[in-house]
């Protein structure tokens, strides 16, 4: 059995970083918001709940940093993360470009498959593209809130 050592682990608290300042952006977008709701609970709330969501995860990570770690972390897997920003960026790209909510899922779904070990991506893409456009017509059609339209959502 290895010998517990005291270690600090730089990913925590570059994640924790990260987390601390997404909480603050969209605490800050939450002020910002013109719109409110007249009776119930408005959108900026639901960023509020969500801005303090990501502060707690945020200083997790920082207490997680200086855990007490038995034997050797694994290994951080960059190709993974990788991926995983490129679905991150498929999906922001898709619909700043007009693409529209379900070829930005569809991507995201995807990639992010690939990132946990699947090859199969045109399968992928498909599974991807079912689940939002499921996703897309609850929310559209169901509830009636406003997702980024692209071409595929102007077909429906």
């Amino acid at each position: 059995m290895n010998p517990q050592t005291r270690s600090f682990n730089g990913p925590y608290v570059v994640v924790g970083v990260m987390l601390l300042a997404l909480a603050a952006l969209t605490a800050w977008d939450a002020s910002t918001m013109r719109i409110r709701a007249q009776y119930g609970v408005g959108a900026n709330a639901a960023s509020y709940v969500v801005a303090t969501f990501m502060s707690v995860l945020g200083l997790a990570h920082f207490l997680g940093a200086f855990r007490q770690i038995e034997g050797s972390d694994e290994q951080t897997d960059w190709k993974a993360i990788g991926w995983i920003a490129l679905a991150l960026a498929g999906l922001v790209g898709a619909i700043w470009f007009g693409g529209g909510f379900i070829l930005g899922s569809t991507l995201l779904f995807a990639l992010t498959a690939r990132a946990f070990g699947r090859k199969a991506l045109i399968i992928d893409l498909l599974i991807g593209a079912a689940i939002a456009l499921l996703v897309y017509l609850l929310f559209h059609g169901l509830l009636t809130l406003s997702l980024p339209v692209g071409p595929l959502e102007r077909l429906l």
